[in-house]
């Protein structure tokens, strides 16, 4: 199975990336700046990880 990553799915994963972390952010709201970047890593990895998933579905 070979996976290749094009452009539009890194702006797939930088879409889903930033929705991720409006939606942590307003549920969890993080008072500091450690927290806001352990959100913003955690919905890139999210985010990475969903597109990885589909391209894997559509291989």
């Amino acid at each position: 199975m070979n996976i290749h990553i094009h452009n539009a799915d890194i702006v797939a994963i930088l879409a889903l990336a930033l929705l991720g972390s409006l939606l942590l952010a307003m549920r969890f709201r993080p008072k500091t700046w450690f927290a806001i970047l352990v959100e913003a890593i955690a919905a890139n990895a999210a985010a990475f990880a969903a597109v990885l998933a589909v391209e894997a579905l559509l291989a």
